[in-house]
């Protein structure tokens, strides 16, 4: 039934390619294409300038490190949101040898942390024409999911909201990925099979006060602040060094006990009246 659904969306778009047969829309920083009713393909992106090895770069770090980070946004924010990622696309404004191919190899170990096998599906373009002295590249990741499986809007009143690791954006501060303060690839992975996890969201440059009420309104409710916080709620996330989790407060508990990475309870959503 999935195969004859898109088959007959496919021979409309055919017939008549300026209509529109899909439903596509935005939901937080994904682009959501319903391939289906109940089958949908998510878009999510991520770009970096001016970061990297070159001499002109503001930010100084190994082409490594850039592809592990750069790949680490869209890569979380797939992951969040429900979806599995099936291939990744890096579009990369230096040469490629020895800049891209560092690079890359960060993209790729970053992939297989998400869960990807070391085969998966990446396909990019570099500058080999005109020479660069600054870095700049940009990543998407495209994957699927099933509706049932699509995390955004399902917090509950009561649940409390959780951030999983610390924010940290250079230059301010020195950001690592082997950093035991800042949640990974693999935090969210372990998270989101618990069945008592409602929502899951990435913290980005706009801070965590913002990504706290964006997890309310996208379920209708509103998002009630902890007072006195030791940790700073409007400071960038960078490359998604934290994410919030709405859940029970009967299950904190056991969250402490399954996770290694530091977190604070932000406060609490409610009805929004």
């Amino acid at each position: 039934m999935l195969n004859d659904e898109l088959l007959k969306k496919y021979k409309q778009m055919k017939e008549n390619p300026d209509s529109d047969f899909l439903n596509v829309r935005s939901a937080r920083d994904l682009l959501v294409t319903e391939l289906t009713e109940d089958f949908w393909m998510i878009v999510s992106c991520d770009s970096d300038g001016g970061i990297g090895p070159k001499e002109k770069d503001t930010v100084q770090c190994s082409g490594y490190s850039l592809g592990r980070f750069a790949a680490r946004v869209p890569l979380m924010e797939m992951l969040a949101c429900g979806a599995i990622p099936v291939l990744i696309v890096d579009v990369l404004a230096v040469e490629m040898d020895p800049t891209g191919k560092e690079i890359i190899e960060g993209i790729r170990d970053e992939a297989a942390q998400a869960g990807m096998k070391k085969d998966f599906v990446v396909t990019g373009s570099t500058e080999d024409n005109v020479v660069t002295i600054q870095t700049g590249l940009g990543v998407v990741v495209i994957g699927l999911v099933k509706k049932e499986d699509f995390r955004p809007g399902k917090s509950e009143s009561g649940d409390l909201v959780i951030c999983i690791g610390f924010p940290k954006s250079a230059p301010a501060d020195k950001v690592d990925f082997n950093d035991k303060e800042i949640a990974n690839l693999e935090t969210i992975r372990l998270v989101r099979k618990l069945d008592y996890i409602n929502d899951i969201l990435p913290v980005g440059s706009k801070g965590i006060k913002y990504e706290f009420d964006q997890l309310g309104l996208s379920a209708g409710l509103k998002s009630v602040i902890k007072k006195n916080l030791e940790i700073d709620t409007l400071k960038s996330g960078g490359p998604t060094t934290c994410f919030l989790i709405s859940l029970p407060p009967i299950k904190v508990k056991e969250l402490e006990n399954k996770i290694d990475r530091p977190f604070t309870i932000i406060g609490h959503l409610i009805a929004d009246e």
